[in-house]
């Protein structure tokens, strides 16, 4: 099994910036990618970011410009920088995470942007 643990959620006002992190741990081998998505209140889980083990990135295009995703192979974790927040981008944020074709979630951490 894999344990995925977020921390960094929170308020923020608009225009502020929060970093969320993740970290993994138990029965890893070949960790593949590892992301964020996120779900507003009524609505699907979507896609934030996601970085593979050799550092490729694929971002939404709502958070091109404005949020970072990174990795620390070594240490099994993964960040998300997050600056220019909006109020839209209040959610709750999932991270994720996959070894060959199985897919892991962190508990969410809430992320409430005010305007």
């Amino acid at each position: 099994q894999v344990q995925l643990v977020e921390s960094g959620g929170g308020l923020v006002q608009a225009g502020g910036s929060l970093r969320l992190s993740c970290a993994a741990s138990g029965s890893i081998f070949r960790l593949n990618a590892m992301g964020w998505y996120r779900q507003a209140p009524g609505k699907q889980r979507d896609l934030v970011a996601v970085i593979t083990s050799g550092g490729s990135t694929n971002y939404a295009d709502s958070v091109k410009g404005r949020f970072t995703i990174s990795r620390d192979n070594a240490k099994n974790t993964v960040s998300l920088q997050m600056n220019s927040l909006k109020p839209e981008d209040t959610a709750v944020y999932y991270c994720y995470a996959r070894i060959v074709t199985v897919s892991y979630w962190g508990q969410g951490t809430q992320v409430t942007v005010s305007s």
